[in-house]
């Protein structure tokens, strides 16, 4: 393997965290990326292959203690490294420095501040709350947040504690927006991104006008986006909450 090679897998290892997992007393272990622990543990498919900085199952990841392909056939029914790879993340448990999880908990903190700010609305104005008053929320009330539980079951456990100290409700909203048929084309693209176009017709006049659930926290995107898009003519006007 070349230098650069070598160099690389080295710092991969480093910042790898373990995972470990114990069946029938005999204790399996991966190293492994620590964004790919994540993603497994919130339930998504993850390609390993980059993901494993040895591709090896070991007894003792600390002491390069590496278990056989006989032992593993016998314990897991195969000898595929990333399938029980995969099998030890979701079932097992992962050990981290401190500095690990801080890293993986701000990072996990983020994804579930963007989905609360851009799922929810201010129900006294029916606007969205910026992401800065969700997080100073979110510090009054202690929330903790677990590196490893997915961002929508965080997220609803969150506005629990959220809706003692702001005015927050999750929301669809539907909006109508209606712009001329030169600007179609400009727009589109950012409509079915953030929203479902659920009804719209074209004018004798040659304008478009569209009814677009999106959810309630996108609205001054929205709005800001096609905005920009047209340079000013378009109509983004609140039709009302889907709850």
């Amino acid at each position: 393997m070349m230098q650069p090679q070598r160099e690389k897998k080295r710092r991969e290892a480093d910042d790898a965290v373990i995972a470990r997992l114990v069946v029938a007393g005999n204790h399996f272990e991966v190293l492994v990326d620590p964004s790919a622990v994540q993603a497994l543990k919130d339930g998504k498919d993850v390609d390993l292959r980059d993901k494993l900085p040895q591709d090896h199952i070991y007894k003792d990841a600390k002491k390069g203690d590496k278990i056989s392909d006989e032992f593993l056939k016998k314990q897991f029914n195969t000898t595929d490294v990333y399938a029980i790879a995969k099998l030890i993340i979701r079932q097992g448990e992962v050990q981290v420095t401190t500095d690990q999880r801080r890293t993986m908990t701000e990072a996990k903190r983020r994804q579930i501040v963007d989905f609360i700010a851009r799922n929810s609305i201010n129900p006294q104005t029916n606007t969205p709350h910026p992401p800065g008053r969700i997080s100073a929320a979110l510090d009054e009330a202690k929330f903790h947040i677990d590196p490893f539980k997915d961002v929508e079951t965080q997220a609803s456990e969150a506005l629990d504690k959220l809706r003692p100290l702001i005015p927050i409700r999750m929301e669809h909203v539907k909006v109508r927006v209606r712009t001329q048929a030169a600007h179609y084309p400009k727009v589109i693209s950012d409509i079915k991104a953030l929203g479902h176009i659920l009804e719209e017709e074209w004018g004798t006049d040659g304008s478009w006008t569209g009814l677009i659930e999106i959810p309630g926290g996108v609205q001054t995107d929205l709005e800001e986006r096609l905005k920009s898009r047209t340079k000013g003519q378009v109509e983004v006007t609140f039709v009302g909450g889907l709850g």
